[in-house]
């Protein structure tokens, strides 16, 4: 069974044991598909509604991204540990193979690729939380607050899976482009959801 397809208590639990899989990063893209579905949950109770007759055709439009962020993240919780598992088949090669360090290279490119992968995508989603708390039901904005809460998680915890893997890469100039764009999603992003978090709360308060 695909982990996205388990329990939630037995996702939580199997991710709670010492199985290298899942783990942060299957985590993270959980996490970031749970708060774009609040982004889109905000969209929902928006549509239909006479008051916001004005932006319904934005607001469907931004729902259907969403639901494509969404499901895209969702998808990654397996794939990230899926592709994390060569790393930690090669992490139990002898040091004394020859063809240890080539198979560890390219075992970290594999493991940082959804970790990225993740961040581009909470990114995006991040993006989408801002129309849905400025142009969404005012009912429930404290929901798209929650929503790029969880989406700024995603894009930190993720980073630290590309950060993990990078730092251990033998191609320095490599490792420096992936450390390079997750900066600058973080620099970005983090920025864009703590203003949008805070706009909510000026709401609220």
């Amino acid at each position: 069974m695909q982990l996205i397809d388990s329990k939630c208590k037995d996702f939580v639990e199997v991710l709670a044991s010492k199985a290298a899989v899942p783990g942060g990063g299957s985590a993270s893209a959980l996490a970031g598909g749970i708060g774009m579905a609040l982004g889109t949950m905000v969209g929902s109770l928006t549509v239909g509604k006479k008051k916001y007759a004005d932006v319904e055709t934005e607001i469907i439009d931004v729902m259907k991204k969403a639901e494509a962020i969404q499901n895209e993240l969702l998808h990654l919780v397996d794939l990230d540990a899926i592709n994390f598992e060569p790393l930690a088949n090669a992490y139990g090669i002898p040091k004394d193979d020859p063809n240890r360090g080539q198979i560890m290279e390219d075992a970290l490119r594999t493991a940082c690729a959804v970790p990225l992968d993740i961040m581009r995508l909470s990114a995006k989603a991040i993006e989408l939380q801002k129309i849905f708390a400025d142009k969404g039901s005012a009912l429930a904005v404290s929901d798209a607050g929650v929503g790029v809460v969880i989406c700024k998680a995603a894009l930190q915890g993720a980073s630290l899976n590309v950060f993990i893997n990078a730092q251990a890469m033998t191609d320095k100039n490599y490792a420096s482009s992936l450390e390079a764009e997750a900066d600058a999603l973080l620099g970005k992003y983090c920025a864009m959801a703590d203003e949008i978090f805070d706009s909510v709360v000026k709401k609220l308060r």
